[in-house]
């Protein structure tokens, strides 16, 4: 070892000894790690920075708004505002596409979209869809 870790060890000893960290917030509980495997390791400590400010990065930010736009389409009532919430979707989903180097791979949400669509009742047309 060379002299640094073995002054930080020595002082580590000294302070538990003494009763440093004793009654500490969280003891005796698991540690809450954060999965950032998925981040690429030069923006982990900004992220990291970012998230403890209270911040997010944009994709988890508008992965977020997606996600509660998808529960406001869930529980609305009101045709017209299923419609702007569908639309306000629509241009999330596009965003994400157009920030990603790769295509964005619908399929998660596509499900859950066409079945808003048929629940939708346009203005002019009856239940199932149809003239009416």
């Amino acid at each position: 070892m060379d002299a640094m870790t073995l002054i930080a060890e020595r002082r580590i000893a000294e302070a538990q000894e003494e009763g440093a960290f004793d009654n500490l917030p969280g003891a005796g509980r698991p540690l809450e790690l954060e999965d950032d495997s998925m981040v690429p390791e030069d923006l982990r400590m900004a992220y990291k920075v970012l998230r403890n400010a209270g911040y997010l990065p944009p994709q988890l930010d508008t992965a977020r708004e997606i996600q509660t736009v998808m529960d406001l389409l869930e529980n609305c009532a009101d045709e017209r505002e299923k419609y702007r919430q569908m639309q306000k979707l629509n241009l999330l989903l596009r965003k994400v596409g157009a920030s990603r180097n790769r295509p964005l791979n619908f399929e998660e949400y596509e499900a859950y979209y066409q079945s808003m669509v048929s629940r939708m009742r346009v203005a002019g047309r009856g239940e199932n869809g149809g003239e009416g």
